[in-house]
């Protein structure tokens, strides 16, 4: 699930970066004992950790449960802001951040410490880059913006005792002045010829008229009055809110959604209205002035990959080839797969019977949960998302739990696309064994043995996680193939065709967005090369196009993540030579990350 991120500097950050500096300075740029290394790196990543999570609560929520555990004793609870003076300093805590870190001896701090610093240091200097170029990134994309993202954030929040009912309420509280920011953003942005496509305006505008319901809102019934009384009832049964208080929330609830909520999606609706038509560019990136830069930073931010474009090309060319052929091939040597339809029979159609399946298949190629924990194992629900959500939010989703809750995990199923078979299957290996809850659990898990800096949580590689669940979730296509072999023989075969073709697409979108926001491919010419491979519906090409342009490198986080993993794979073999396994390279993968893959393919060696 997309978190918001935006740096932020406190009084306690600033005083220990001043403190950190000037004992560098003193020092000629070195310290005279390795422990003040330890030390000062140490404070710092604790120090960075705690000024995240106070700068936004919303996100502290979704990575801690109990903020006292990690000394957060006390807090204010805010959304994050968009401002110039926000943006300066978080440039500036960058800056002195990267000096910190560049005046510190490496060598001094032992192994652990010193893969922390290797993943921070290339971290924080492209998000340097990144906020050099702030006015290109929007934050009402159609897809993954705000206006979407917050109210899904907003239901799933989860309440475990009465102070997050009384945070969740504040946040509820400041969603005017949050829009209003983001509002004043955007006006910026216009001026500066950075605003969106009409076409985006339009999806946004209507998501705001319809995401708060004002009927809905009336009566009560909208998501975020029923899923907030649902959270209550449960404060209720556990002893910890009376009926009074119950009652009291939910109507403190119901009145900041109609006077607070209602009102600021409404403005932001009409500020959108006033600057339709601003927009200079219907096309990628790269027709911005600096668009090729900001790009290259979205792809290093986002991937966790610092190759060069043409050698990402080149990647994804060999890979598109090589499974066009293979497919090819399998088409001509059966030809009459081209008219056969998967009948929807499956071995198992219940979710939570494919679930346990999947956890008994992947023993013996995955290291178990067991080996890096003495205590309870995690649990798994599936649930159905909410019907009034279902328009807003992808086909299934993992929520990730807080770094000192990871017991409980939930994974949502969106009936919307009524999901089954193999799809299923697959969807479930993607978020759950072995994708997004077995790495997220293993992680941590990992991280409290091995006593890991909790910074490391906060550090955010979607190409690591991402290409972990698309490389799984392939994977799985073997796993249902070994299912069906003995009832449905041609349904090996049939399986084999899906998974080429999911390659095949994901490939060949992920070639789009580089086409389309570096080199400058037009809608014309996205048409075009889609319809080489039989995407030739206009309504269906236009969809694409306008998609990657709105969230550029979406695709690439997924499929390039993937093959830098098979990269990875790849080197570890030759490397590793007869020791090699995929138990060990999973175990390796998993052990190490999240990172960039850079640093990844250091730790191999």
């Amino acid at each position: 699930m997309k978190k918001f991120n935006f740096p932020n500097l406190s009084k306690r950050r600033r005083a220990i970066l001043l403190t950190a500096l000037s004992l560098i300075l003193l020092s000629g740029f070195t310290f005279f004992f390795a422990g003040r290394d330890t030390k000062a790196f140490r404070n710092f990543c604790n120090d960075f950790f705690l000024s995240e999570l106070e700068g936004n609560t919303l996100n502290m929520h979704y990575t801690v449960a109990y903020p006292s555990n990690f000394g957060l004793d006390s807090y204010t609870p805010v959304l994050p802001s968009y401002s110039p003076e926000r943006r300066e300093n978080s440039c500036e805590e960058l800056t002195s951040s990267l000096q910190f870190l560049h005046g510190l001896d490496e060598r001094k701090l032992n192994e652990s410490d010193s893969y922390t610093y290797r993943l921070l240091l290339p971290y924080l200097e492209n998000e340097k880059k990144g906020m050099e170029l702030y006015y290109y990134s929007n934050p009402l994309s159609p897809s993954s913006g705000a206006q979407s993202q917050l109210p899904i954030l907003l239901a799933e929040y989860t309440f475990r005792s009465r102070q997050d009912v009384e945070d969740y309420l504040e946040l509820l509280n400041q969603t005017d002045t949050y829009f209003e920011g983001i509002a004043n953003y955007l006006k910026d942005q216009s001026e500066k010829g950075l605003f969106m496509p009409d076409y985006s305006v339009d999806k946004v505008i209507h998501q705001c008229d319809t995401i708060m319901d004002a009927s809905l809102l009336e009566t009560e019934t909208h998501f975020l009055n029923t899923t907030f009384e649902e959270r209550l009832n449960a404060l209720m049964d556990k002893g910890i809110l009376t009926e009074e208080e119950k009652m009291h929330y939910l109507s403190e609830n119901s009145r900041l959604l109609t006077t607070v909520m209602l009102p600021a999606y409404q403005k932001l609706g009409d500020e959108l209205l006033l600057l339709k038509g601003s927009g200079t560019n219907e096309n990628g990136l790269s027709h911005f002035p600096d668009g090729k830069e900001y790009y290259l930073y979205l792809i290093r931010s986002n991937t966790g990959s610092y190759r060069d474009i043409e050698d990402i090309k080149m990647m994804l060319f060999r890979d598109f080839n090589s499974n066009l052929e293979a497919l090819t091939a399998l088409l001509r040597k059966n030809p009459h797969l081209t008219n056969l339809q998967d009948s929807g029979d499956f071995a198992y159609t219940k979710p939570a019977d494919m679930l346990k399946n999947l956890q008994q298949t992947i023993s013996g190629d995955f290291p178990t949960l067991g080996e890096v924990t003495q205590g309870e194992m995690p649990v798994c629900s599936i649930k159905t998302i909410s019907g009034s959500l279902e328009e807003y939010c992808s086909p299934a989703f993992y929520l990730t739990p807080p770094l000192d809750d990871i017991h409980e995990n939930v994974i949502y199923i969106n009936q919307k696309d009524n999901p089954s078979g193999v799809e299923l299957y697959t969807t479930l290996a993607h978020e759950g064994y072995p994708g997004h809850l077995y790495q997220t659990v293993y992680s941590e898990l990992y991280f409290r043995k091995t006593d890991t800096a909790p910074i490391r949580s906060l550090l955010n590689y979607g190409g690591y996680v991402e290409g972990w669940a698309m490389y799984v979730e392939l994977e799985a296509y073997d796993y249902a193939k070994a299912l069906m072999k003995e009832e449905m023989p041609d349904t090996e075969t049939l399986y084999e065709v899906y998974k080429l073709d999911r390659q095949i697409q994901l490939c060949l979108y992920s070639l789009a967005d580089i086409a389309i926001h570096y080199e400058g491919a037009d809608y014309s010419q996205i048409h075009k090369m889609l319809s080489s491979v039989g995407i030739s519906s206009p309504a269906s090409t236009r969809s694409i196009y306008e998609y990657i342009v709105e969230e550029p490198t979406t695709y690439l986080k997924y499929y390039l993540g993937y093959l830098e993993i098979q990269e990875l794979k790849k080197e570890a073999r030759e490397l590793w030579g007869s020791a090699y396994s995929d138990y060990r390279f999973h175990k390796f993968y998993l052990e190490n990350g999240p990172a960039d893959f850079t640093n990844l393919q250091l730790q191999i060696g």
